[in-house]
């Protein structure tokens, strides 16, 4: 599962519409945006679970027979971008076409991009994953704001289950795609696994635009801040360069060498690392913000590191443990060989099952763990998983394929590791956030996924330098020190966010 797939914070803006006491049923609305994004989380998952293996099939298997490690590359480079454009994916939102349209034309756009997937020709793959790209990155994000907008007030008690069951069809949704899209890609034919995917997101779009009417009057026709004639002339240039570069990508793409689709690799890589920086420094250097704020701006940073070295390893699920499920893991099941990209559906299935066991957990006890302590805990127990699949890699490297059972415990791992991680990354990201910028933050939180994964892209490169087993365990090893040294200074971040008892005297003495 996904990063796009957290539990998100709900939207507490003023101008929700009102729909109730706060009691009983949940508005109608609720199922119409359940069912969207359990149809786009459909498409994307489902097409993420074959991506990995068309780019590295053979021509004559029907792939586009890049390198391992470039089809790796391409494969978590993708995934970053999604976080990536999260951010002016919500701006567009906010100041141009408001959320509920937002989602209408991403939808739109993702499906255009997963049609073009479909044709059976090379030349269409690259602008069709651009267009996906683009189309998440304006549904995802503001698709989660409408849920929050369905709730009038700020103490509804049916906003955190509502959220709940959002969050439910999301993983639902990651659970079905690899089993139906996945089959139809590596056992029919790559582009009839891509067309199913266009079918989820238009069967998504239709439900959205048939339950419309389900939807308040006040999100039907959401006011925006609209743009000043200074903003549109910025806009319009900053589109522009947008296109031309974009083109120029998908021509560079469309070559079809292996060198020009590493090279686009490493510079968005680049792009997913310098990108984030420039945000948290501008908002660092940003007179608008206190003493007391800039303190807690710089607490964040930490967290924020932490999170991007978790999805650094989490997302690999994607491409390089995608691949070792196909070429290394004895996938028989009572004389029928299981799909590899079945083996994607697992991490969502866990979330499923787990998710109940650690909220309830998190109520009896995480009032005594603060956010510093939790995310170093997800570090030890995501960079304990890399660890254990050295093991399976190694054994692997003797020829003989690997018992399913090292991936399902893997799997289990990195999910405990997320529920650690992922319910309290947006919340303390608005705890944290300077008022001055309050909005952009939500979009930092996913940056530090952009980061994470295209990082975690250019790794799965070494396994051809220092071999797969060694690879898997320094990485591994590299994440458990930093969960170390995040579990021995939580104490003192827990400060300096806030969270501890005397956090209001101390951060008042840095300042």
């Amino acid at each position: 599962m996904q990063k796009q797939d957290r539990a998100p914070e709900p939207d507490r803006r003023a101008d929700a519409p009102a729909t109730g006491a706060g009691r009983g049923r949940h508005p109608r609305g609720l199922a119409t945006l359940v069912l969207a994004e359990l149809w786009e989380r459909f498409s994307l998952y489902g097409m993420v679970a074959i991506l990995v293996h068309f780019l590295a099939a053979s021509r004559g298997h029907g792939g586009m027979g890049l390198h391992e490690g470039t089809a790796e590359a391409v494969e978590g480079v993708y995934m970053a971008m999604i976080s990536l454009l999260a951010l002016p994916g919500g701006w567009i939102a906010d100041r141009f076409l408001g959320a509920r349209r937002a989602v209408l034309w991403g939808g739109v756009v993702i499906m255009a991009g997963h049609v073009l997937m479909a044709v059976p020709d090379p030349a269409f793959v690259w602008p069709g994953l651009v267009l996906i790209v683009i189309g998440t990155g304006l549904l995802k994000p503001n698709i989660s704001a409408l849920v929050g907008r369905l709730y009038a007030a700020d103490d509804d008690q049916r906003r955190d289950a509502g959220y709940s069951i959002f969050y439910m069809g999301i993983n639902l949704g990651a659970v079905i795609a690899p089993l139906v899209v996945g089959y139809l890609g590596e056992e029919v034919n790559w582009h009839l696994g891509f067309g199913a995917a266009a079918v989820g997101m238009a069967l998504g779009l239709l439900q959205y635009v048939l339950g419309g009417r389900r939807l308040t009057a006040q999100l039907r026709a959401e006011p925006v801040v609209r743009l000043t004639p200074a903003e549109r002339r910025r806009v319009r240039r900053t589109g522009t360069y947008g296109v031309v570069f974009t083109a120029v990508l998908i021509a560079l793409l469309a070559a079809g060498h292996a060198l020009s689709i590493d090279n686009i690799t490493f510079v968005l890589t680049l792009v997913a690392v310098v990108v984030p920086a420039g945000v948290l420094l501008s908002m660092y250097r940003s007179p608008k913000i206190t003493p007391v704020e800039r303190i807690r701006l710089r607490a964040y940073v930490w967290l924020f590191l932490a999170a991007t070295l978790f999805w650094l390893v989490y997302d690999q699920m994607g491409n390089e443990l995608n691949l070792f499920a196909a070429q290394k893991t004895d996938l028989s099941l009572l004389g029928w060989h299981v799909p590899a990209s079945w083996t994607q559906s697992l991490p969502s299935l866990f979330v499923i099952a787990l998710a109940p066991v650690f909220a309830a957990f998190w109520v009896r006890r995480g009032r005594h763990m603060g956010t510093p302590l939790k995310f170093g805990l997800a570090l030890l127990l995501t960079g304990a998983s890399f660890v254990v699949m050295s093991g399976a890699a190694a054994i692997a490297s003797t020829g003989v394929k690997v018992s399913l059972m090292w991936l399902v415990g893997v799997y289990v791992i990195q999910v405990m590791g997320e529920m650690c991680l992922s319910p309290v990354g947006l919340s303390v990201t608005t705890k944290l956030a300077p008022r001055a910028f309050t909005n952009q933050m939500m979009g930092v939180w996913f940056l530090a996924a952009a980061t994470g994964d295209a990082i975690g892209a250019q790794l799965p490169r070494l396994d051809a330098v220092i071999g797969q087993s060694l690879n898997f365990l320094w990485q591994g090893a590299a994440v458990i020190a930093a969960g170390a040294v995040m579990v021995f200074f939580a104490g003192r971040l827990k400060v300096l966010t806030g969270e501890a008892a005397t956090a209001r005297e101390t951060v008042g003495a840095a300042a």
